[in-house]
């Protein structure tokens, strides 16, 4: 499977900056989540969306023997190592220790990257250490 172009991702993602954070909602300028965001540039650079998502918890220390999410990347996406991972991959990140990956993000650089965030809306931000070592899990959008 290839991949799609990094720079058109990024570029898509960066569209939603500013958009505000609405809970399980993808509608750019609108309102988002975190999983919206990616869902709203998964349409852009790939094309319209291979399943429905079912509802889901905001609950970032969810805990369980299945991640659910990464699953669900990987019926659609390619995975990556994390350590591999660079702009315009989609991170999914575990927020606490032993939690299952419920939050996700797009590297928009090396150390950068955009995510929409609760009162915050859609963000592009510096990859810190205490972020970086939240990664869990890495995934490349396919090519169109």
């Amino acid at each position: 499977m290839n991949t799609a172009d990094p720079d058109k991702v990024i570029a898509a993602a960066r569209s939603w900056l500013g958009t505000r954070y609405h809970d399980q909602a993808s509608l750019r300028g609108v309102g988002c989540d975190c999983l919206g965001l990616a869902r709203g540039v998964w349409r852009e650079v790939v094309g319209p969306e291979p399943f429905p998502i079912p509802p889901y918890s905001r609950d970032w220390g969810e805990t369980g023997p299945r991640e659910v999410l990464a699953i669900g990347a990987r019926r659609m996406m390619i995975e990556m190592s994390p350590a591999d991972a660079g702009p315009g991959a989609l991170v999914l990140f575990r927020m606490k220790p032993r939690a299952v990956a419920k939050h996700v993000e797009i590297l928009t650089g090396p150390d950068t990257f955009l995510h929409a965030y609760e009162r915050l809306g859609v963000i592009e931000e510096p990859l810190t250490a205490a972020w970086r070592r939240r990664i869990a899990f890495a995934f490349l959008f396919p090519q169109r």
